[in-house]
């Protein structure tokens, strides 16, 4: 599965911020997307992004017996911008 993050997705994550596109019409990646883009694992991405802001997590109802379950999607604004706080992060930390 390749999802490229190029240039043009860039620029439309920026323009839908600066026009004010709806975020639900924006691009919605699952946690097995991005820890293919970011060649992570699905845990790593689950933390890195569960208590961030704006990203949806679905739950189901709670069953007697049974434990919830916890859907994630990742706008891609949501992604750009965790990506881009960890590479300055890390070239802050050199």
């Amino acid at each position: 599965m390749s999802l490229p993050l190029n240039q043009s997705s860039e620029r439309d994550a920026k323009v839908s911020s600066t026009v004010g596109i709806l975020p639900a019409i924006e691009r919605h990646y699952t946690v097995a997307e991005v820890a293919i883009l970011w060649n992570l694992s699905c845990d790593t991405i689950r933390r890195l992004f569960e208590n961030e802001p704006g990203v949806v997590i679905l739950t189901t109802a709670t069953r007697r017996g049974k434990r919830r379950y916890k859907t994630l999607r990742i706008p891609e604004s949501v992604l750009l911008r965790v990506h881009r706080q960890n590479v300055n992060a890390l070239m802050f930390h050199k």
